[in-house]
């Protein structure tokens, strides 16, 4: 064994044949290895794997720390499909709304196509229904009389409340319920639920006394139509029934038939009074207007009472 010479120098090996040894040789470390498979620390990140250790492209949400790196596209698309995807997405969602919007603007034009319209028939103003070809409609000033029929009127009677309203030639045979009026001043509507229930207006006379019986009736309903959605084929010379509680049925006679814009209602011609015992039925008419839910017109009939019997 050699001991190193004071300066870190060990003497070189012995020459052949026991010559002096040769000048002292200079000490040098063997170079450390590193171990294959294990990181080797990174200046400015110690204890986390430099570069060499790193997956190609880092999951995204999860930077190295103290290493932000480039902003996170928000998923792995080095070629910058993403960008490309969220365009294609964004344009799908417009073109969604606009299929939206132009599927509403159709069923509001033609609601009746898709089934959710009101299912309301709409009669023209003074249009004559044809059954009834060549029979006009009754039209007067507001001042003038109801039309009478050519039968002459009955004797007036006592007051009865009236139970149920009978039109032959319509098919109609409904209750009434007695209505008063609304917060407006106007007479109210029978509810809209019972399609098939005529309103009398309980303030004017009833049915039998002088003067006119006033009665109402919805046209239709947006489920279909109601009592008197025929109203307006009635004729001069048909019959009206009113059975009474008092067990007495008021016959009544059409002397005419008037359809008047709501905007001038014939007021005195219906609620006027008269000596004869007569009966009005009022329902609306002409055009349906969607905007405000309602009629233009009302369909009036006049009818005055030519007869009695016993139920």
């Amino acid at each position: 064994m050699t001991t190193p010479t004071p300066d870190g120098r060990r003497p070189g090996p012995p020459a052949p044949g026991g010559a002096p040894a040769g000048p002292a040789q200079p000490y040098r470390q063997p170079p450390v290895r590193p171990r294959q498979g294990r990181p080797q620390a990174v200046p400015g990140l110690p204890g986390y794997p430099g570069p060499a250790y790193l997956p190609a492209h880092p999951q995204p949400g999860y930077p190295l720390p103290g290493h932000p790196g480039p902003p996170d596209p928000g998923y792995d698309d080095p070629a910058g499909g993403g960008r490309v995807l969220r365009s294609v997405l964004i344009l799908a969602a417009i073109a969604g709304v606009v299929t939206v919007l132009v599927g509403v603007f159709y069923l509001l034009a033609s609601p009746e196509q898709y089934g959710l319209a009101d299912d309301r028939v709409a009669l023209p103003p003074r249009a004559q229904n044809p059954a009834g070809a060549g029979e006009p409609y009754f039209s007067a000033p507001p001042t003038v009389p109801p039309p009478q029929p050519t039968v002459p009127a009955a004797p007036a009677m006592l007051p009865s409340t009236p139970k149920r309203l009978v039109i032959p030639r319509l098919g109609v045979s409904a209750p009434i319920r007695s209505v008063g009026l609304d917060a407006k001043g106007a007479i109210q509507v029978p509810p809209v639920n019972n399609a098939n229930l005529v309103g009398w207006f309980r303030e004017g006379p009833t049915a039998g006394e002088a003067g006119p019986a006033i009665m109402l009736g919805h046209k239709d309903t947006r489920s279909g139509g109601a009592v008197f959605s025929r109203l307006g084929e009635i004729r001069n010379g048909d019959v009206i029934e009113v059975h009474r509680q008092d067990g007495v049925i008021a016959v009544f006679t059409v002397g005419g038939l008037e359809q008047a814009e709501k905007s001038v209602f014939p007021t005195q011609r219906v609620y006027g009074e008269s000596p004869d015992p007569q009966l009005h039925l009022i329902t609306c008419g002409g055009v349906y207007d969607r905007l405000t839910g309602h009629y233009t017109d009302n369909v009036i009939v006049y009818a005055t009472m030519t007869g009695t019997r016993r139920a």
